[in-house]
């Protein structure tokens, strides 16, 4: 792509890829949304944009890291990406981020979505460019990692839009069944009024118990000093 004048926002973005792309037939991009909660599961998304015109830039000229856009502008990419790309979306659930950590929960998401994406538009000579600085385990197709991507590449950004959206709204969904704990707002965060309903209503099925523990525990201690058993 070449510019005369200096490259908006999203030229660059399509532009990285491009610069990765040299002998590869597609990039696949891939972001993860839910490693900091303290609830809910974690979803990664893979992405790839098999052709880009200047129409699709047009109707994707807001597209940035998911963190950087107010919540209707993802819910309004989350459909013009969904209608433009070939895309896989993996959730990781909390039993298996207890087990097995939030790291290797959210790489396997990753995984689980490239190769989905891969299969799906033919097995195609591939590089897939992950967001952050870990590679993906065990994972066949070259790779290539990308610190902050989600700012710096099209289609990571894209996935980080497309998993930020799925999440929320499967926070949306039990914040229905489990109103005191504020999911609607929080997603899942421990902010102050999620740790108070946990401290007072404990944790529910859909909490993450290893990042609850310190919480617990203070709350015990607490309980014990005044002389109530839990």
């Amino acid at each position: 792509m070449i510019l005369t004048e200096k490259k908006s926002r999203i030229e660059a973005l399509f532009s990285f890829d491009e610069e990765n792309k040299k002998d590869y037939d597609f990039i696949i991009g891939t972001d993860e949304a839910g490693r900091g909660p303290g609830a809910g599961p974690v979803f990664a998304a893979a992405v790839c944009f098999k052709k880009c015109d200047k129409e699709l830039m047009s109707k994707l000229s807001i597209l940035n890291d998911s963190k950087q856009l107010s919540e209707k502008h993802r819910e309004e990419l989350y459909e013009i990406i969904a209608e433009n790309c070939v895309y896989f979306i993996q959730d990781g659930s909390v039993e298996e981020i207890d087990k097995k950590n939030i790291l290797n929960t959210s790489l396997n998401c990753m995984k689980i979505a490239c190769e989905k994406v891969y299969n799906t538009i033919g097995q195609a000579d591939c590089l897939t460019l992950v967001d952050g600085n870990k590679l993906i385990k065990n994972y066949t197709l070259p790779q290539k990692t990308v610190v902050k991507g989600d700012s710096k590449s099209a289609a990571i950004a894209a996935a980080s839009i497309l998993a930020k959206v799925s999440r929320d709204r499967f926070m949306n969904q039990i914040a229905a069944e489990f109103p005191q704990y504020d999911w609607e707002h929080n997603k899942g965060y421990l902010t102050e009024k999620h740790i108070s309903a946990i401290k007072k209503y404990g944790p529910t099925k859909w909490h993450r118990a290893k990042f609850l523990r310190k919480i617990l525990e203070e709350n015990n201690q607490q309980l014990t000093l005044f002389g109530q058993k839990k």
